[in-house]
């Protein structure tokens, strides 16, 4: 018997259907103190049959206009079928033939154990992979792959969503656009996007929206119904709006409304509203689109087997906060372009620097006011975490356990798709992060 979560459930109807991060988050807002969620096993979207059937029968329909579609077990087979519900843009791969993905498996990776944070009880890799809810997951060590699986609803044909690790791209274009000297990031927000003057963004500069230590009179507590993320998420909404609605129409009407709420620069805030900020600074900066900047500058340059996707709001604005879905080859395409430093198959797509300032972290002092439990001693830089660690090791981030993981002194990275029961990484952190760093370790002593 399936249970759908009823306080995700409320608040998802509060709106006809929310920007795909927030719709995740909410899930997080749920406990699951009182019921056990399905297993890995249990909740494989195959095995419950969703969206089976020619038609599917009426109790396995995932579809608009129910906006349920993200409450755990469907958000199993909706992590990959993004594009069948919501209106989505093109990251195009181009015409070019792709890059080959050169394997050298390595079968003692699934009994490599570690101890997860908290627990008494070594695990292996290959029970972490269920623990995690993971969809699909690959190692590459010195250039090869040498580990991967894919499951559930996810096949190498297939695309996933990457949830906030969309931000983690938009980072990546602001930086390079940086490095290059097309973008000053000490430059106000107000100088760039004047529509944005009297908004809490105007006095901000432009790496502070890119390091989130913006000061902004925003609520994303999600239990409560006055949020300003739920005034966001009508605003972001594709969807008609009601009849009686007279609020901002997409993201950018939406940005210009928020207000300041304090200094920046004193402390990080993990907020949304920062990446789509920055979207709007880079096609301002660009004449581009993120999508189209996306397509140009990493997705064709690549060699990308597929095309990825974005979600949009109504007036056709890509969601750079947590749009995309792309297949899992492509995105270890982009970890192995940055533990290149720029670059790959023997050609550089920009400055060996735009990594390195990734690479060197944020403002530990300023992160640490966040009080992240699982990432004490880390920072934020260009919207990529960084870990505390003896060497650099950073992060592409997403809800419900999405991974882009680069540790140069491994010279490994690990990409994840997953769709754990809860949005919230802090769930899964306490497997995820030591079985990284045990994979690192014996790939390090090989």
């Amino acid at each position: 018997m399936l249970t759908l979560l009823p306080r995700s459930l409320s608040l998802l109807s509060l709106t006809p259907l929310l920007p795909l991060t927030i719709a995740m988050t909410v899930i997080s807002t749920t406990s699951y103190a009182n019921e056990t969620p399905l297993t890995a096993k249990q909740s494989d979207p195959q095995a419950l049959g969703w969206m089976q059937g020619f038609p599917p029968p009426n109790d396995k329909l995932i579809a608009q206009p129910s906006s349920n579609f993200f409450s755990f077990p469907k958000l199993r087979w909706t992590v990959c079928h993004i594009r069948e519900l919501m209106p989505t843009t093109e990251v195009s791969r181009g015409i070019g033939a792709p890059s080959k993905l050169n394997y050298e498996l390595d079968k003692n990776i699934d009994a490599i154990t570690f101890t997860p944070t908290g627990s008494n009880r070594p695990m292996t890799w290959q029970e972490s992979l269920d623990a995690n809810y993971t969809d699909g997951i690959m190692i590459l060590h010195h250039g090869k792959v040498v580990y991967e699986r894919q499951n559930g609803c996810l096949n190498e044909l297939g695309q996933h969503a990457a949830m906030s690790m969309t931000k983690s791209m938009t980072g990546l274009l602001a930086e390079i656009l940086v490095t290059e000297g097309k973008l000053d990031d000490g430059a106000s927000v107000a100088s760039i996007i004047p529509e944005l003057a009297n908004s809490g963004f105007g006095d901000a500069t432009v790496r502070k929206v890119m390091d989130m230590t913006t000061a902004l009179d925003y609520s994303e507590d999600y239990a409560d119904p006055n949020a300003d993320i739920w005034k966001y998420s009508e605003a972001a909404s594709p969807l008609p709006k009601p009849k009686d609605y007279n609020g901002p129409n997409g993201y950018f009407e939406y940005l210009q409304t928020v207000k300041k709420k304090g200094e920046h620069g004193n402390a990080f805030n993990y907020q949304t509203i920062n990446s789509d900020t920055l979207g709007w600074i880079i096609a301002r900066t660009t004449g581009k689109a993120v999508n189209d900047l996306l397509s140009e500058r990493l997705w064709q340059k690549i060699g990308a087997e597929q095309s990825a996707y974005m979600t949009v709001d109504a007036k056709g604005t890509p969601f750079a906060g947590g749009g995309i879905s792309a297949g899992l080859h492509d995105m270890a395409r982009i970890g192995s372009l940055m533990l290149n430093k720029g670059e790959i198959g023997g050609k550089r797509l920009f400055p060996a620097a735009v990594v390195e300032h990734i690479e060197a972290g944020g403002d530990k002092a300023a992160f640490a006011k966040a009080n992240y439990k699982q990432l004490k001693n880390g920072s934020y830089k260009s919207m990529w975490w960084s870990y505390d660690n003896p060497t650099p090791v950073y992060s592409a981030r997403g809800v419900h356990g999405q991974r882009i993981y680069v540790d140069p002194a491994a010279d490994m990275v690990i990409v994840r798709f997953a769709s754990h029961p809860d949005a919230s990484n802090s769930k899964n952190d306490p497997t995820t992060i030591p079985a990284f760093k045990a994979v690192a370790n014996y790939l390090i002593q090989k």
